[in-house]
């Protein structure tokens, strides 16, 4: 689906260097981020309540076409225009560098644990897969006070999971034994998981009225019995970032907590090497382009 020539990059950190004679809410020298969107039509039902994430014309922030006819180029870039209301305010205490991936890894898992009801202290809460968005979903979780625990495929990330992100529990998914061990005993599910794979068993650590939510994307479509769902009335659903007020909202509470990403910093000539390494599981877990330094002569 992709046209040509694109300019990817969606989760983009930089300083105003120019403002047009309309704009109100920022100036020059301010820092400020753009994550996944830079337009929708602003009227529908979702835009009116500040969902600009789920309006029919959302306009993504690289690859598509913008109202005036061009299309839009992402972060992979010297520099960007936006409307202003698609810009965030970056918070004084928020790194750029390990703030930046917050703009669709930290909305993407912040906002289904708001709405979901699954950011209170004591709420006990799973996160399949620990990549870039299942390690900053860890973070959020433990920042609302919940009770975090990791599932992940094999035990290879276990240390990394209790140690390095303080998670309360981790469960290799594969293991029946593990999985019966934690049987009905989760509020809610965060799967972060884009290959397949099955959810079954993860409905079964689910309590009564638990809820497994997709933020990930499988290729092909999950299987899934209806009496998974019927007993216990669990809930499987999904979720897509957030709209503007809620991603500033996520922003201000990172800032607060001190949630940032795990990242490796890279020059721009490192790109084709940093996406081969990311086709291999090679990255803890988020590769951050240097672009201003990327620019400097040698």
């Amino acid at each position: 689906m992709t046209v040509y020539p694109v300019v990817p990059g969606h989760e983009i950190v930089g300083m105003v260097t120019e403002v047009g004679s309309k704009v109100e809410k920022f100036k020059i020298g301010d820092k400020v981020g753009v994550g996944c969107l830079v337009g929708s039509c602003r009227s529908c039902e979702s835009c009116t309540n500040d969902l600009e994430n789920y309006c029919p014309k959302q306009i993504l922030t690289y690859g598509l076409p913008y109202f005036d006819g061009t299309r839009t180029y992402g972060g992979y870039s010297d520099h960007m225009v936006a409307d202003e209301h698609f810009v965030l305010r970056w918070p004084e205490n928020l790194p750029l560098d390990t703030g930046a991936p917050l703009l669709c890894a930290g909305i993407t898992t912040y906002s289904p644990l708001r709405y979901f009801g699954l950011d209170k202290p004591g709420v006990k809460v799973g996160v399949v897969g620990l990549g870039g968005l299942g390690h900053v979903a860890v973070k959020m979780a433990k920042a609302f006070g919940a009770e975090v625990t990791v599932f992940s495929t094999t035990a290879n990330k276990k240390q990394e999971a209790l140690e390095g992100l303080k998670a309360d529990r981790f469960i290799v998914s594969q293991d029946p034994e593990q999985m019966q061990s934690a049987a009905s005993s989760l509020d809610g599910i965060i799967d972060t998981v884009s290959a397949t794979h099955p959810i079954a068993p993860l409905l079964s650590v689910l309590k009564p009225h638990g809820k497994l939510v997709l933020v990930g994307a499988p290729e092909k479509p999950l299987e899934l019995s209806a009496f998974s769902l019927i007993m216990g009335r669990k809930i499987v659903a999904g979720s897509a970032i957030g709209g503007l007020k809620e991603t500033q909202e996520m922003l201000d509470f990172a800032a607060k907590h001190g949630v940032t990403a795990d990242i490796e910093v890279i020059p721009i000539d490192y790109v084709n090497t940093a996406m081969d390494r990311i086709l291999k599981s090679d990255v803890r877990y988020r590769f951050v382009i240097d672009v201003a330094n990327s620019l400097k002569a040698p």
